[in-house]
């Protein structure tokens, strides 16, 4: 902190900032403004400072880690083309450095365990009105399997943590939420085979670069505490504990406990990085042993909502290290991107390679199917709900990142009547909702290859018509219309037949066919307001087979097509959770804040 404020990435908030709501709305709005990290010296109720927005751009980020990064890539680097370093190793060093780093040092005490404290005196964060208490944004959740503790098999995770609110006793209990196919999901599983507790760690705070490892999608086996070092440019200091998990010398506090495998409670609500609140499920509850903290100690936390915020910096970090070992880990795949704006998981984009056939020309996905299958088996992209890929092929130049490009150069080659390829009755992100269960959805691949098969309109044509209640139809992107759609309303099945209404009143000459892709949405004009509103709206209020149709659909050998536009129905249905909204009073006081007289001007 010290050294982002030496460099003008870190400014000092002596105002009085209060943790419950007001704190995360100065944080949401500094940082859609691009500005520093944010150190909170005056805490409401609390004796400990604060500190937010450290990862707030990619600039920051790489100033942070300016040290260490070159030879994290290299290393990873050297996985995607290992002859380079064996061709000339002397260019390794960096490489061997970071590796030497992965190395924890094992120490017998640290600063963390110089104090003691309770749950209830640490810092009450609360991000969004509707949140059923306190959270730990930032966490590190450390444990370790149970079959072969060690920290060789360990796990260091972001799994939310709730400190406050519920049925939690005070000082005694807090809620620890983690989402499907993570890390500590295998420990739990082994601690309840073997009836045991699962002994759990929280860290908050300490070296950077231990935040930016408990989100790495790492595969499993590899331990993040290992990746730390690395990524930090220091062996990361683990004070060795008799009969304990071990704990980061360095960490600013560190929470010691239990899951008793047989006690669950509610957890949440909490406004999630979907930008809706997730809601109340129960959750393994951690039982309390110890807090401490070291001396002078700061609690860094951050919010989420809709994105893009603070944690989308993590997903480009990511990527920058990871991406080019893509192609070793799924041949013939090019590219990924989980895209942010559509919350993560949602929406990914793939640009893969078509090497089946190449004597003949390439009309319809076949490689592309193969790696999409592959995407869908790897890690947490496992989790993606809606698979767009296409060919390198096509156009070497297409950049993923650009994502309207990405998607002209999928629209005007897409066949509907066989490029569609779903998976019903399958899992989903724990924090999407468009299923009917909790983790429970369906998913889609669009494949496309080839010539394109139209040209994509960007004007409503003139002699369009619209069945009754429908109307405002927006471009949103050459050849994908935003129609505002009567409000979702259920029938005696539970269903709203406005979708297959709609698509079965579309005749097949209909000018608005020329639309490969319709969207039915609550507002098009919003929607098509920008792309990231249109992403936002389109893939996490969707759920795939049950929100996908088209005009003239059919089914084929269990394949199902349609000869027209496809429509997708991205309105907010009765079992959606709320989207997420600021107090109004909040933001008044926090405008005053703000202003031209106040103690943050300048910060928006």
């Amino acid at each position: 902190m010290l050294d982002l404020e030496k460099s003008g990435h870190l400014v000092r908030i002596e105002q009085e900032i209060d943790p419950c709501l007001e704190a995360a709305e100065v944080q949401r709005r500094v940082f859609q403004a691009g500005g520093p990290a944010l150190w909170f010296q005056r805490v409401k109720g609390c004796r400990f400072e604060m500190v937010s927005n450290l990862f707030g751009s990619i600039e920051r980020v790489r100033y942070i880690f300016r040290d260490s990064l070159p030879g994290v890539k290299q290393a990873v680097g050297m996985k995607a083309n290992p002859a380079a370093g064996l061709k000339r190793p002397w260019i390794c060093w960096p490489a061997a450095k970071a590796g030497w780093n992965m190395l924890p040092r094992w120490v017998s005490s640290g600063p963390v365990l110089a104090h003691q404290t309770t749950v209830d005196q640490l810092p009450q964060v609360k991000s969004w009105p509707l949140d059923g208490g306190a959270f730990i944004t930032l966490p590190q959740v450390y444990t370790e399997h149970p079959d072969a503790p060690g920290l060789f098999r360990s796990n260091l995770g972001m799994y939310r943590v709730q400190l406050s609110g519920g049925a939690y006793q005070p000082n005694q209990e807090i809620g620890l939420h983690y989402q499907i196919h993570r890390g500590i999901g295998v420990h739990h599983t082994a601690a309840v085979r073997r009836g045991e507790r699962l002994k759990v760690n929280i860290f908050v705070g300490g070296p950077p670069a231990m935040t930016v490892s408990a989100v790495m999608p790492l595969p499993e086996g590899f331990p993040e505490i290992c990746f730390a070092g690395a990524l930090g440019g220091r062996a990361v200091r683990m004070i060795h504990r008799p009969g304990a998990l071990p704990i980061p010398a360095e960490a600013d506090f560190c929470i010691t406990g239990t899951i008793d495998p047989d006690r669950l409670l509610p957890e949440g609500p909490f406004g999630d990085h979907l930008g809706y609140y997730s809601l109340a499920h129960d959750f393994p509850v951690l039982h309390v042993d110890a807090v401490y903290h070291r001396p002078n100690a700061i609690w860094p936390f951050t919010t989420v909502g809709r994105p893009p915020q603070e944690d989308t910096l993590f997903g480009q970090i990511i990527h920058e290290i990871t991406g080019p070992v893509i192609p070793a880990v799924l041949p013939g795949v090019q590219a990924v991107h989980a895209v942010d704006a559509s919350g993560v998981h949602p929406l990914l984009l793939a640009i893969g390679s078509e090497r089946y056939v190449p004597y003949v020309e390439r009309t319809r996905p076949q490689e592309l199917l193969t790696q999409a299958h592959a995407i869908l088996g790897q890690g947490q992209m496992s989790l993606a709900k809606y698979l767009l890929i296409v060919a390198r092929n096509d156009n070497s130049q297409l950049d993923i990142h650009h994502i309207d490009e990405f998607f002209q150069h999928l629209l005007c080659r897409i066949d509907w009547t066989r490029d569609l390829h779903f998976q019903t009755s399958t899992t989903i992100d724990t924090l999407d909702y468009t299923g009917r269960r909790l983790n429970e959805g369906s998913k889609v691949v669009l494949a496309a290859v080839g010539p394109p098969l139209r040209t994509l309109p960007t004007e409503i044509p003139n002699d369009w018509q619209l069945p009754d209640a429908f109307r405002n139809p927006c471009v949103c992107l050459p050849g994908v219309l935003a129609i505002t759609s009567p409000p979702y309303s259920a029938d005696e099945t539970g269903r709203d037949a406005s979708l297959a209404r709609f698509c079965q009143s579309i005749h097949r000459d209909s000018p608005l066919n020329t639309f490969p892709l319709i969207v039915l949405v609550d507002d098009s004009e919003f929607t098509a307001h920008s792309l990231n509103n249109f992403l936002w709206i389109t893939f996490t209020r969707s759920n795939p087979a049950a929100d996908i149709d088209g005009v003239d659909s059919f089914h084929h050998e269990k394949h199902w097509g349609c000869r027209g536009s496809l429509v997708i129905d991205a309105r907010l249905k009765p079992y959606m959770p709320p989207v997420l909204a600021a107090d109004p009073a909040i933001t008044r006081r926090v405008d005053s804040l703000f202003s031209s007289t106040g103690p943050l001007h300048g910060l928006e």
